[in-house]
């Protein structure tokens, strides 16, 4: 096999560890930077092996690209992958999931954190002038408050154990057979969960869960309860949320990912005070990232030297 691999788009900063690793084992690299899949078709004819992040590999795709082997994608989701038409294409697709476990599950902790202790409130009042902790009342003990958890897998346990010595009572749904379950935490039906937990956080995949969480979802929350979001945005109905928060529903919430993504100042949820936003950066840290990228290169090896596949999803 021509020992070649492009690289269809990819927006670090650059491609140093991909480099490395190509270099080391021989493999011969291009970078496209395309995020048209029309353009792709064209580009890819006649090419084996690539890697993608974010352009749209859909149906047509797969049909037209005849001598496609392989996909590799730049982190977990693979939401914009039809993996079905790879699959009757002969195309294997990949991800690379255990790049940046620890710090999804700390974004998750580090909203968890500032939302129930009302940071956000606290800081605001304190650069307009005012010292007023009652502003912020009420802030609940953390022994006190039960933490539930949407989808046990590699984030789900990793938070499980990061608020472990937070005393609070963790609850959690959605497990995957293959985790190990913490004896800390206690299983219970999904509805139970939106019912009696203070905190939740969504730890599920896009494919699984979309519109998981919905208007009547909502209406089950405690409306002293917050929600954390950093897996994909479209597992939480936007509108939902915006009218939950608008009518006080629920307390607050904490979005990392977004159905539309850069999200536009026009987005009506970035008028409520009681979120914390970020932008899709729950994922990152140096180290994640040089991670990510040589575990994406390796793995590219690997089919390249007929070796098995660590992150084979078909």
């Amino acid at each position: 096999m021509e020992r070649k691999v492009v690289i269809t788009d990819c927006d670090h900063v650059d491609l140093k560890q991909e480099a490395e690793v190509f270099h080391k084992y021989h493999v011969e690299y291009e970078f496209l930077d395309c995020n048209d899949t029309e353009q792709l078709i064209q580009k890819l004819q006649g090419v084996k092996v690539i890697a993608n992040q974010y352009t749209p590999l859909t149906e047509q795709f797969f049909n037209e690209m005849k001598d496609l082997e392989l996909v590799v994608r730049y982190g977990v989701g693979v939401n914009h992958i039809d993996i079905d038409a790879a699959t009757r294409n002969n195309v294997i697709v990949c991800n690379v999931p255990d790049y940046g476990i620890q710090e999804v599950a700390a974004q998750a902790l580090a909203m968890i954190m500032g939302l129930t202790r009302k940071l956000y409130h606290a800081d605001r009042a304190m650069r307009e002038g005012r010292w007023a902790y009652e502003e912020c009342i009420p802030i609940c003990r953390f022994s006190k408050l039960t933490v539930g958890i949407i989808g046990l897998g590699r984030i789900g346990t990793c938070l499980a154990e990061m608020i472990k010595g937070l005393g609070c009572r963790v609850i959690a749904c959605d497990v995957r057979s293959k985790e190990r379950v913490p004896e800390h935490v206690e299983i219970v039906p999904f509805e139970k969960l939106l019912q009696e937990a203070d905190i939740i956080s969504i730890h599920t995949p896009l494919e699984t869960s979309r519109g998981l969480i919905g208007i009547k979802e909502l209406k089950l929350m405690k409306e002293t309860a917050v929600l954390i979001n950093v897996s994909r945005g479209g597992i939480i109905d936007e509108k939902a949320l915006e009218q939950a928060l608008r009518e006080h529903w629920i307390a607050g919430a904490g979005l990392d990912v977004f159905v539309k993504e850069p999200v536009g100042k026009d987005n009506p949820l970035l008028a409520f005070d009681n979120v914390i936003f970020s932008p899709h950066m729950a994922w990152y840290s140096e180290e994640a990232s040089v991670d990510l990228k040589r575990k994406l290169a390796e793995e590219l090896v690997r089919y390249l030297d007929g070796e098995p596949l660590q992150y084979r999803l078909n």
